[in-house]
């Protein structure tokens, strides 16, 4: 079906009601969400003297973007609800229809305003929050709770290809990785092994102290060489921080920064691959969400109901709940290793464009 895409007095008062009512559902929501935070965190802002100055830019500044994000499909779907179905109570939109205006030519503003939003929420996730992670990350972890869990024991990574490092165990206390191995492979072929007590890291050079140290080589023609010593300072690919797993690390990386990351971690053969591709996929998800919450909630609310836009609040309010539990929900088959990362992550926007395409075809009727 064709028609006329000519911006119209009309299409400017949709999109301005469309995103004026989002920012103010933001900024409501917002201060109760921070009132509630600061309820919440203020013992442990107290009770380790968090100065006032980095509460309110470190954290808070930063913590704001962050949850614009992570929220942002209730906050579409409750915006096209709320206006939709006050302009249906108010005769609106019969008035619209009835002066010769289709259906679909009703949502092209609501899909400009739609894309307004989805571009907002890319550049939010690809070049805003990442920055604004760490802040708020380091902020986090120095005076409300450390983010850090230390892998303390077996710990495999392939470092390079054919170098393979093992540790028996690790200490965060003091830096040092005991029972340390270090093999070199050519092909299938082990050439050589270095095995240490323990493995102290040395921030001036970056590098390992190695205590108690051999080295064994291996030749082609089955013959070996054994060297030892006491102390054995090396620089491998391999630094203090690759023994800390932060659970918000993936947070704070920028997208070229996340691609390298899980190109390393799959090279180690890293399990904690997964968190990271999570995240990868998450940043594409979220934003094309609009789109599909917006089809949805005009199709709920465009119609005037008998129990007025209380009932369409609630329908909406319950769909985008479900939606964002869905989504949390999908990360499982990513643990479980039931779907593949990106399936799993782009399932709930399937599911919900297939929910969304039905409604909007009976929407008319």
């Amino acid at each position: 079906m064709k028609f006329d895409l000519r911006p119209r007095k009309l299409d400017l008062y949709i999109f301005k009601k469309f995103v004026f009512t989002f920012f103010i559902a933001l900024i409501l929501i917002i201060g109760i969400v921070i009132i509630f935070d600061i309820s919440e965190k203020i013992d442990n802002f107290v009770a380790k003297e968090a100065p006032l100055k980095e509460i309110v830019f470190d954290y808070y500044m930063n913590f704001i973007p962050y949850f614009i994000n992570m929220f942002s499909p209730l906050f579409v779907f409750i915006t096209v609800i709320f206006f939709t179905s006050k302009m249906a109570a108010d005769s609106e939109i019969v008035a619209i229809l009835s002066c010769g205006v289709s259906f679909h030519r009703m949502m092209v503003p609501y899909l400009a305003a739609a894309t307004l939003i989805a571009v907002l929420s890319l550049c939010l996730n690809l070049f805003i929050i990442p920055d604004a992670n760490k802040t708020r990350v380091e902020f986090e972890s120095k005076y409300i709770k450390s983010g850090n869990i230390a892998k303390v024991r077996d710990v495999h990574y392939q470092i390079s290809p054919g170098e393979f490092v093992y540790v028996e165990s690790f200490s965060t206390w003091n830096n040092t990785a005991y029972k340390f191995t270090l093999e070199r492979f050519e092909g299938s072929r082990l050439v050589s092994k270095l095995s240490a007590e323990t493995a102290v890291w040395d921030d001036s050079f970056k590098g390992w102290k190695l205590k108690k140290y051999v080295i064994r080589d291996y030749y082609e023609d089955l013959t070996d060489r054994i060297r030892s010593g006491a102390q054995l300072d090396t620089v491998i690919a391999l630094t203090v921080d690759d023994f800390y797993v932060k659970k918000k690390t993936v947070e704070t990386l920028n997208y070229e920064e996340l691609d390298a990351f899980i190109e390393r971690q799959r090279m180690r053969g890293d399990a904690n691959v997964k968190f990271s591709l999570i995240e990868k996929h998450k940043r594409f998800t979220l934003p094309f969400s609009a789109f599909i919450l917006t089809l949805m909630g005009v199709a709920l609310s465009s119609k005037k109901r008998r129990g007025g836009i209380g009932w369409n609040i609630g329908i909406g309010i319950a769909l985008s709940f479900s939606y964002i539990l869905f989504m949390k929900f999908s990360e499982m088959f990513v643990y479980t290793d039931t779907l593949p990362p990106g399936w799993a992550l782009w399932l709930p926007n399937i599911l919900f464009a297939v929910i969304a395409a039905v409604l909007y075809r009976i929407a008319p009727k």
